[in-house]
């Protein structure tokens, strides 16, 4: 009797992790949905989020944060070196938090805007909706996660 119980629980975690596996291997295009050549890296986030309005509609950053808006200190406008204001960079709107803090996307301020977190200053972002998916701001968190490298 005992033997069967051991059995069957064995049985019940290799079934487990092969379930864990087969959500491992999910496409990245199939978690990004509306950027589907979105990947963890600066120059993608910045050319499929920050300058491009997605096919779901969620407009691209670069269409507010121009460096025209009195204290919006995040400018995506083309040409200007936008990894330089945001990594590293205190946020002010958040003391005590970096924009985004490499390798600590808990702790990046960056990831609280995108969530909507109830600690955020001012609005969720985007602006309006649609806000990025959750698959987006995963690859996000993931670029921050590996030291968001230049």
């Amino acid at each position: 009797m005992r033997t069967a119980t051991v059995m069957r629980r064995c049985l019940g975690g290799v079934l487990i992790a092969a379930l864990a596996g087969a959500a491992c291997d999910e496409s990245l295009r199939d978690l990004t949905g509306p950027t589907p050549e979105l990947v963890p890296t600066f120059a993608s986030i910045q050319q499929e989020i920050f300058q491009t309005t997605d096919s779901a509609g969620r407009a691209a950053c670069a269409n507010c944060h121009t460096g025209r808006i009195p204290n919006v200190s995040i400018n995506f406008s083309a040409g200007v070196d936008a990894y330089a204001l945001l990594v590293n960079v205190p946020s002010r709107q958040q003391p005590g938090l970096m924009i985004v803090a490499p390798g600590d996307p808990e702790n990046s301020y960056l990831i609280h805007k995108l969530e909507g977190r109830s600690s955020i200053a001012g609005l969720r972002m985007p602006r309006n909706p649609p806000y990025l998916t959750d698959g987006q701001i995963r690859v996000i968190r993931r670029w921050i996660e590996i030291g968001a490298p230049r």
